[in-house]
């Protein structure tokens, strides 16, 4: 699908003008059903009606006219993707990586990034009134920093298919289940984005090549580590030619035979913490399967935000909830009187134990306990606090929340990665324990993808 350069703005400077849409011959056959889109989803599709039924397709921008194939047929909508367009949207521009459309890494690669900004605020908002019912009182600046190259944590799938001449290295293509054939990745961290050919050929060398269903990758502040997972035990010959690998592209290699307790060092022989900084001078140092935010700019930026926010002194108690290694805990330690992190993983409640030893602070305590049985954490969420923050995964937070004692709660944060759970939790913060929704905004995660990142704060009302 080609697209001719939108036009550009006016020479006047008028910062509310909008340049026109550009005008582009259509390259499919005429027969094509064609529509004009209306609106993105928030899954980054193009939402058309035809004949009063909606359809979502891929690959169109709201204003566009295109034309397009239908991939799916339901009973309340249909799926299509755009096969050229007829008029094109002025914040349209050419993806930059070769693999856009194939690979399901990324998916709005071909939207201007202050138009994905702006998406992502207007997803969090729509979510937040339509299931919440709520209108922050205010709206917090949309956090961005480069889109490029800053995924320093990823899984990528391998498979062995002989056809394509050994192993296949990458993201999960776009439509289907299928390893996407990448030579390289604009948003991995370049110690391996760069040339993913390399990786590929070191994999399809391996006798285990067959029996190695994925790798991890986890890029610190100054060194990248690759985990091997492999299905049966690696060779003598398999081992050093990871070795060799590894030493000669300057990076960490650990092999895993089972679980994540199995991870195993393989080179450097001596150990090399993977570690990255924040805020209030602190370093959390992490091993390369533990959880960490993707990017590391946005990620110091929402923890600059939350400390600000939630504004602990020295008299403050603080509960962080699904703490991890201390990523938020931590630094708030530095202003406040005393910091309880609670974390369901307990090999990273340990973990934040250690960093806090390793940055000297003596005022947080960690504990380990299922968060989704809140009524196992006993004493540790029924003691008293004035600051909360909330960091749970995809499903929301609801089950501590009905548990926590939140009565002398005056300010809580709540870093959401799903816009829906954060609505639905904040309606029950503002229902029924008393809080009002005071700012609410998005931090740019992950550029290029529909992912949200939202922070949230409630005062008491």
């Amino acid at each position: 699908m080609t697209v001719t350069p939108a036009t550009p703005p006016p020479p006047d400077g008028d910062a509310d003008a909008r340049p026109s849409a550009t005008r582009v011959t259509i390259a499919a056959p005429t027969t094509s059903p064609q529509a004009r889109i209306d609106s993105l989803s928030a899954e980054g599709r193009g939402v058309a009606r035809i004949a009063g039924k909606t359809v979502f397709i891929d690959g169109a921008l709201p204003g566009e006219e295109v034309a397009f194939r239908y991939i799916k047929r339901r009973g309340g909508h249909d799926e299509g993707v755009a096969t050229a367009l007829l008029v094109a949207s002025p914040e349209r521009v050419a993806p930059r990586c070769a693999h856009f459309g194939l690979c399901g890494g990324c998916s709005l690669q071909h939207l201007a990034p202050e138009a994905q900004l702006r998406h992502k605020e207007g997803v969090l908002m729509a979510q937040l009134a339509h299931i919440g019912g709520l209108r922050p009182a205010r709206r917090l600046e949309p956090v961005a920093a480069e889109p490029w190259a800053y995924r320093r944590r990823a899984r990528l799938r391998v498979r062995f298919v002989e056809k394509k001449g050994g192993a296949l290295v990458g993201f999960t293509e776009r439509r289907g289940q299928r390893v996407a054939e990448l030579r390289s990745c604009e948003v991995l961290h370049p110690s391996v984005g760069r040339d993913l050919l390399d990786l590929r050929d070191l994999i399809g060398a391996l006798g285990a090549v067959r029996h190695i269903p994925q790798i991890e990758v986890a890029a610190g502040d100054s060194g990248t580590a690759v985990v091997i997972r492999h299905l049966k035990p690696l060779s003598e010959t398999d081992r050093e030619r990871l070795r060799a690998f590894a030493e000669r592209k300057g990076l960490a290699v650990f092999s895993q035979p089972g679980g994540a307790e199995t991870v195993t060092r393989l080179w450097p022989l001596e150990e090399q913490a993977l570690s990255y900084r924040l805020p209030g001078e602190v370093e959390i140092q992490f091993q390369p399967n533990d959880f960490i935010q993707v990017n590391a700019a946005i990620n110091r930026a929402l923890v600059a935000n939350v400390v600000d926010l939630l504004a602990p002194d020295r008299h403050d108690r603080v509960l962080d909830l699904y703490c991890g290694l201390g990523n938020f805990s931590l630094p708030l330690a530095r202003r406040a009187g005393e910091v309880v992190g609670v974390e369901g993983d307990r090999r990273l409640a340990e973990r934040a134990r250690e960093n806090a030893w390793r940055n000297r602070i003596e005022n947080a305590a960690f504990f380990s306990c299922d968060l989704s049985a809140p009524d196992a954490a006993g004493p540790v969420l029924r003691g008293a606090f004035e600051r909360v923050v909330l960091d749970p995964p995809r499903v929301g937070a609801l089950g501590p929340i009905q548990a926590l004692d939140l009565s002398r709660v005056l300010r809580l944060v709540y870093v959401s990665c799903h816009p829906a759970t954060l609505a639905r939790d904040a309606k029950v913060l503002c229902a029924q324990h008393g809080f009002r929704l005071e700012a609410a905004g998005v931090f740019d995660m992950f550029p290029h993808t529909s992912h949200i990142e939202a922070l949230a704060l409630f005062v008491r009302a």
